[in-house]
Order: structure tokens, then C-alpha cells, then sequence
């Protein structure tokens, strides 16, 4: 027998022996964490975490440009795309033609992902008119010397929307003010798009889980623009990482953090609270690609969160915007519950719109709904590539 051949032999299993059991540690320890009570992995562990929703959206980054109607085109969301966001066409305002002309420039333009947002309204909503101009509003027309002309119905018919998308499908459709069925969710999943909900209370999370969508946007209190859920309107709203928690112990799907987000810091801690992206809005507002009127821009550079409240006066629906004289001077009919002397969504949308026109063409930001969230105070002068590049400065390369 060859004795040093035998020996040499021997000490290589040994070694193999060892970095075996070396790695059955490291994974029985591994194993072992998951059981341990209120074990949460530490910042090199989540570093090695996959974040599923973000790869499987094709993202660089974890962040989302919030879908805001009246407030992005398909040039705005292509810059968010190439700089690594999910960039998002607020479409809910927007005729079936239009939404399926802006469609087809995004895809001209950009490969990556992005997102369609529709409003979701029954046909009530969207057919006629609920009810007559109220007094005060009219009497602020006549102030003002405008004579509004109302159109025949308060909305573009949610329906015919909804097939534009079909038509042209998205990568990402996501929805605000409401829910779809289970079969409208599988249509779309048929075409190849992934489906995102709008959520302000768990019990919507969980709705939106029920019907099959593969996230859902939790958007806080801070929120600027519309409230985005659909029930509990008047309550009381939860701070946007109490429902990211909330929602995260409830829920398996993953989920969307938006509302008061405008930093690295913010970002950070949303991820940290349980999000899987986070969506961003108002901070996208001031950028150098920005769609909005130079007057609203500059409300927004000079405010903060103190300047900012919810409202109902401009279109029915409750949301957070920069307060003005408009909402000073008819505050006794605002709130989180619906006043008798406002009409509801989208009527008195339909009913503010001369008077939002008018103070477009005045630039007069005293009479505009200055949608803006509680970290208003953070938005700069920047391209929207520099803004991502700032709201992920604090994550792990």
C-alpha cells in the first residue's frame, strides 16, 4: 500500500468534511433566525435580499414616479424610466384616444417598464352631473367675471378606458379611486401587464389582494393629490409607514410606499418599514422635465408641509394640496367629511374646472388646486435623473 498516497487522500476528504460542515452551519443558523421571535436580519443580510417586485418590474432603482393626471406626459414619464424609476402616466383624466396615443410614444421611446394609472368610477359617476352648481361657487364665477361651461358628463367613462389599455397594453396598469373585478384583473394579466391598487386602509390592501393584483400602493396621510382609496373617506388617515406596517403583518402582497417621500432618508425608512418600492410624487414636480404651470412650480418651492392641507373644495374627493385664498375663503365648506354644499367627485371637479383654467391662463396660484404632499419643502431645481439618483443615495450599492 502506497502509505503517502493513502494519507494524501485522507487529508483532502477532511478538508472537504470541513467546508461542508462549515456551510450546514451557516444555513442551520440561517434556519434557525426564521423561527427566532421578532428576528429582524440585519443590514448586510437585507442587503443580500432580493427584492422580487423591483426585479420583476426590471428596475435599478426601488422607485416609482407617482402617476399624477393633469401633471405628466409621455415625455415626463420616459425621463423617469431612463433614469431608472417606473415611470407613471397619470391617465385618469385623459380621453380613450389620448391614452392610447400617449401609450404608443412611451413604448417609442423607452423599453423599460412602465406604469398607466386609471381612475376607477362607475357609470353614474361618469354619466351626469350630481346635482347644481353650488351658490358659492357660482357667485365666485360671477365675481370673476366667468361664465363657466359645464360638459355634459362630469368624466371620461371608465370603460372605454379600461379597453384603450387593453387595446394598447401597458407594462404595469395600476388603478386609484376604487377596485376592479377578477376578471378585469385577468384580462389584463391575459395582455401581459402586471396590476397595481391604490390603497389608504388595510382593509383595502386586502381587497386588492383578493382580486389577484401583484402589488398595491399604501399611501399615507403625507400624500399630495387625491387620496387614492375608497373607503373610510372621512376617517382619520394613517401616517404612510404606520400602513406600510400595518399592511406589511396583514398582507402577503407586496407593497408600494407613497406619501411624504421626497429624501434618501424617507426612501430608506419606507424600505426599512416593510415597502418593496416606493413612490414618489410631488419632488418630481419641480424637476427640469416638469409639466406643470411655472406658478405652481414656484408655490411648491417656497412651501412646507405646514402650508399644505387636505381639501375637498376643488374636486369632491379628498386631497392635500398647498392652502390658498380659494380654500381660506370657503373653508366652512371643507373637510374630511362631504359637506352638502359640495358636490361630490367628479362633479365638482367638472364644476372648478373654468375657474382652474381661468387662474392657469392669470397665473394667479391663489385660485389653483397646488396639489403638494407634507415633504414639499424638499423639492429643487433638478433634473429627474438627479432626483433618483438623491432619493437612493442611502441604499446599499
Amino acid at each position: 500500500m502506497n502509505w503517502a498516497k493513502f494519507s494524501g487522500s485522507l487529508a483532502s476528504v477532511n478538508r472537504r468534511l470541513c467546508f461542508l460542515c462549515v456551510v450546514l452551519s451557516l444555513n442551520l443558523a440561517d434556519f434557525a433566525k426564521s423561527f427566532t421571535p421578532n428576528y429582524q436580519p440585519s443590514r448586510t443580510e437585507k442587503k443580500k435580499m432580493p427584492n422580487i417586485l423591483m426585479n420583476k418590474l426590471g428596475l435599478r432603482t426601488p422607485i416609482v414616479q407617482a402617476p399624477m393626471a393633469g401633471a405628466s406626459n409621455a415625455d415626463f414619464v420616459v425621463a423617469a424610466c431612463q433614469a431608472g424609476a417606473l415611470g407613471s402616466l397619470g391617465a385618469g383624466m385623459m380621453s380613450p384616444d389620448a391614452i392610447a396615443d400617449e401609450i404608443a410614444k412611451i413604448k417609442a421611446q423607452t423599453k423599460q417598464a412602465f406604469a398607466v394609472n386609471l381612475m376607477v368610477l362607475d357609470d353614474e359617476q361618469t354619466s351626469k352631473l350630481a346635482g347644481e352648481m353650488p351658490e358659492w361657487l357660482a357667485k365666485k364665477y360671477a365675481e370673476l367675471g366667468i361664465t363657466p361651461t359645464l360638459d355634459e358628463k362630469p368624466a371620461h367613462d371608465f370603460k372605454a378606458q379600461f379597453a384603450a389599455v387593453l387595446d394598447n397594453p401597458a407594462p404595469v396598469v395600476s388603478f386609484t379611486f376604487g377596485i376592479i373585478d377578477k376578471n378585469a384583473v385577468q384580462a389584463l394579466k391575459d395582455k401581459g401587464c402586471i396590476i397595481i391598487g391604490t390603497a389608504n386602509y388595510v382593509d383595502e390592501v386586502l381587497a386588492w389582494q383578493a382580486v389577484g393584483a401583484d402589488a398595491v400602493v399604501v399611501q399615507g396621510a403625507q400624500a399630495g393629490g387625491h387620496q387614492g382609496g375608497w373607503l373610510h373617506e372621512a376617517d382619520e388617515k394613517l401616517d404612510t409607514l404606520t400602513l406600510v406596517e400595518q399592511a406589511k403583518a396583514a398582507s402577503d402582497i407586496p407593497l408600494i410606499a407613497a406619501g411624504g417621500i421626497a429624501t434618501a432618508e424617507q426612501v430608506a425608512a419606507a424600505l426599512a418599514a416593510g415597502a418593496d418600492l416606493v413612490a414618489v410624487g410631488t419632488a418630481f414636480l419641480t424637476t427640469h422635465e416638469s409639466v406643470i404651470s411655472t406658478a405652481w412650480q414656484e408655490r411648491l418651492l417656497a412651501a412646507s408641509g405646514a402650508d399644505t392641507q387636505f381639501t375637498r373644495l376643488f374636486s369632491g374627493k379628498v386631497a392635500r394640496g398647498i392652502t390658498n385664498d380659494f380654500l381660506r375663503e370657503f373653508a366652512q365648506f371643507d373637510g374630511l367629511s362631504s359637506h352638502s354644499e359640495v358636490r361630490s367627485y367628479p362633479t365638482q371637479n367638472a364644476m372648478t374646472k373654468a375657474l382652474r383654467a381661468y387662474a392657469g391662463k392669470a397665473a394667479d396660484s391663489e385660485l389653483m388646486s397646488l396639489w403638494a404632499g407634507t415633504a414639499v419643502a424638499h423639492c429643487q431645481r433638478e433634473s429627474i435623473a438627479h432626483l433618483v439618483a438623491r432619493l437612493c443615495a442611502d441604499l446599499p450599492a
